[in-house]
């Protein structure tokens, strides 16, 4: 016979002691390794976040690097100043002061002095060469302060001086312009024909003078030319009456070579008509829109901006005119709101956010998603580590963290799921009657908050945690059931003994979204149907990836091992003692 030689362990050594000490030093590397992932994770996300970028909105570190260097709202100020125009100088000073600009002292000294070296022209604003002989501008009038221009046109010595001089206009958009003193049909005017109707008069002749003088931007100039035409072969002021009202409201507020300089600066018909609607609702920040102009050369985009933002647009402007003209105009051609809301950020990134934005918001973004999917991860090795021979179903990493840095960004983007609120410039419809039109306080609507309630967030971050605590706790019990020393079908009975468990996701979530709902009854937290029926999706994505992902491909695997050990012999079933 042949000597059968059977392997036996050396002495003094144990294989079982021996595996188990490895599996322990395997599952500390495996915890160790955990918890870099983990800390890797939130650092990686915490660094994304606070990149200087965000989508359909500028952080302030962006503003701020944009107007770094450039032109301040003084240093516009001198501009005016060395052209000899102290009142759009005058104007600007008033928006320095509103944001607090360093130098504003020095200028309004700067801008007294020159007032005072020649007083007569504070009235106008400056000298031009087209009033001059009209009006005799340095002829003391006893003016001390910017007047409107409209305070000197509507005498009737004005007039009839004004008549006379463009009557003799080679200028046929200035003829066009004249010929409307002579028509008697009219809707928010009294005719110029007509007594009473000196404001009409009035404002045909001031239009006539800025056409005149070259004082409008070219397409401006050929829309009023267009416009005047038409109104005069109908023989109807109707079409062209917005303009003057216009014009009259701008009149009122702004001197000679203040609204010289707004016009010129003016590209159409209805930014004019932007411009005097804010002048009105915004009388009090007109220094503040008016500079901006200035510093854009542009007065369409100004009121683009604001009609679209309304009192918002107006706090974000502010802010980039504080911070120089390069940020004025970055924010201006970008039209989107500052997000004052936003956290600590790398200001040192702030140039790359302003020159490459689309980069930067990539990698935002795909910085957090790696940080959510790297947490996770750590999270998975951690619980892996803990059960026997990696039998627990690894948890989706990727899944969780597409939906947790979705949860990140919403929740950090402000301008991203939340709806615009109305502006409160947003020109809805034309006041017939010319009495209501300096009327502006019942024009304003009750200011609307631009940012989504806290309790909101706080009520999606809720459900979320929950619906995360007890995706986590389904898998500590599989692992738990998984670690027992039984065989796989009294493991599957155990399993199917924790169906409530697994369906508990549901059952949060359905209570979340009923408690939400209650809550919003009540008043204690803004209504709003996104923070309660999120409670719901989360728990539907929560109860789907444990049952079909973790707790139907173990049951598998249970069922396949008891088949076999009863094809084995080993296990005897119920059905057959």
């Amino acid at each position: 016979m042949r000597a059968i030689k059977v392997g036996l362990p050396p002495v003094g050594r144990n294989p079982i002691v021996e595996q188990t000490m490895s599996e322990t030093t395997s599952s500390r590397s495996d915890l160790w390794l955990a918890v870099a992932l983990a800390v890797g994770g939130v650092v990686i996300a915490l660094g994304a976040w606070m990149l200087p970028v965000n989508l359909g909105a500028l952080p302030p570190a962006v503003v701020t690097e944009a107007g770094a260097g450039t032109d301040t709202a003084v240093d516009l100020g001198r501009e005016f100043l060395a052209r000899e125009k102290p009142g759009p100088a005058a104007l600007v000073l008033a928006a320095a002061e509103a944001v607090a600009d360093e130098e504003r002292a020095a200028f309004a000294e700067e801008l007294r002095i020159e007032q005072a070296r020649q007083p007569e022209l504070v009235a106008w604003g400056g000298w031009d060469p087209f009033l001059d002989p009209l009006f005799s501008l340095r002829e003391n009038r006893g003016r001390t302060e910017s007047t409107p221009v409209l305070t000197f046109f509507i005498t009737g010595r004005a007039r009839s001086t004004l008549a006379a001089y463009l009557e003799n206009s080679r200028s046929a958009g200035v003829l066009a312009m004249l010929r409307l003193r002579q028509i008697d049909r009219a809707l928010q005017f009294v005719p110029a024909t007509r007594a009473g109707g000196e404001a009409l008069d009035a404002i045909v002749l001031l239009a006539a003078l800025l056409y005149q003088g070259e004082h409008f931007s070219d397409t401006l100039q050929r829309e009023l030319r267009g416009v005047a035409e038409a109104a005069a072969a109908a023989g109807d002021l109707t079409a062209i009456e917005p303009v003057f009202v216009d014009l009259l409201s701008l009149g009122q507020r702004l001197d000679w070579i203040q609204l010289t300089e707004l016009t010129r600066v003016t590209d159409s018909v209805e930014t004019l008509h932007e411009f005097a609607h804010l002048s009105r609702l915004a009388a009090d920040d007109l220094a503040i829109i008016y500079a901006a102009a200035m510093s854009m050369e542009s007065a369409d985009d100004v009121a683009e901006y604001l009609i679209r933002y309304g009192h918002a647009g107006l706090v974000d402007l502010k802010f980039a005119l504080g911070a120089g003209r390069g940020a004025v105009r970055q924010l201006l051609r970008r039209q989107v709101p500052i997000n004052h809301e936003a956290g600590p950020s790398l200001g040192a990134l702030a140039s790359l956010g302003l020159r490459h934005p689309h980069i930067m918001l990539t990698l935002k973004y795909l910085g957090v998603l790696l940080g959510a999917f790297l947490v996770f991860r750590g999270l998975d090795r951690s619980l892996a580590a803990r059960t026997t021979n990696g039998a627990l179903p690894h948890m989706q990493s990727g899944a969780l963290a597409v939906l947790l840095a979705a949860l990140i960004i919403a929740a950090t983007e402000p301008f991203l799921l939340r709806a615009a609120p109305p502006s409160e410039f947003k020109i809805t419809f034309a006041i017939p009657v010319l009495a209501d039109i300096a009327d502006t306080s019942s024009a304003q609507p009750t200011p609307t908050t631009t940012s989504m309630d806290s309790s909101t967030l706080l009520s999606i971050g809720l459900f979320a945690a929950l619906q995360v605590t007890m995706y986590l706790f389904c898998l500590l019990k599989i692992g738990e059931i998984d670690k027992q020393d039984l065989s796989p079908l009294v493991k599957l009975r155990l399993m199917e003994n924790e169906e409530n468990l697994f369906d508990g996701g549901l059952y949060v979530g359905i209570g979340g979204t009923a408690t939400a709902l209650v809550l919003q009854v009540l008043g204690l937290i803004e209504p709003n149907l996104l923070a309660a029926y999120s409670s719901n999706l989360f728990g539907i994505t929560c109860v789907a990836l444990v049952k079909i992902r973790h707790v139907r491909p173990y049951k598998r695997k249970l069922i396949m091992a008891g088949q076999a050990a009863i094809d084995a012999g080993v296990v005897v079933p119920a059905a057959s003692r």
